[in-house]
């Protein structure tokens, strides 16, 4: 057998193991709702790092968000470091008990969360574009509320449960 293959087999094992559950901080403060936070302007600085762990792109975003009832609009733009922008447009819907689904034109199917305490776990598949051809890439997100203006978010990109990379963001409400 091929050593990459054993090294992905493997991989594919161990994380499986280490799931972190959402209820792990429910009793963290403060308490996190999407809401509240994604109301007015959020402003977010990031980093996408490849699987080896170099920065591969730096990034801003100004996110302009607002509530009608139990729907909220995430209107993002994206800046990025080599000059070039990108516009995402989620539609997220609160849902019971912390749950929450989202769409936006990039993302396959919905995206689904929940927030427990200070945290949201959201999952979805994004269509991504690279070099012409677009693959359906997932993301695992974890979402951390800091204060009232400060949130951090970690993601985690992966291709059939292979890691390709992770993105790293520090949310600031205006």
């Amino acid at each position: 057998m091929k050593t990459w293959l054993i090294a992905a087999m493997t991989a594919l094992v161990l994380g499986g193991c280490s799931s972190v559950d959402i209820a792990d901080y429910r009793n963290e403060k403060p308490q996190l709702d999407l809401a509240h936070y994604f109301d007015g302007t959020v402003d977010a600085w990031g980093v996408f790092q490849d699987r080896s762990g170099k920065v591969a792109k730096r990034f801003k975003v100004t996110i302009a968000a607002q509530w009608r009832g139990e729907v909220g609009t995430l209107d993002e733009h994206f800046e990025y470091s080599d000059g070039s922008t990108q516009r995402r447009v989620w539609t997220v819907t609160k849902l019971a008990d912390g749950r929450y689904t989202g769409r936006a034109d990039d993302v396959v199917g919905e995206a689904i969360g929940e927030a427990q305490g200070n945290a949201l776990r959201w999952r979805y598949t994004m269509a991504l574009p690279v070099d012409g051809s677009v693959y359906h890439v997932a993301f695992d997100d974890w979402m951390f509320l800091m204060d009232d203006k400060t949130m951090l978010n970690r993601s985690f990109m992966t291709k059939f449960g292979v890691e390709l990379g992770q993105v790293t963001l520090s949310f600031r409400k205006r």
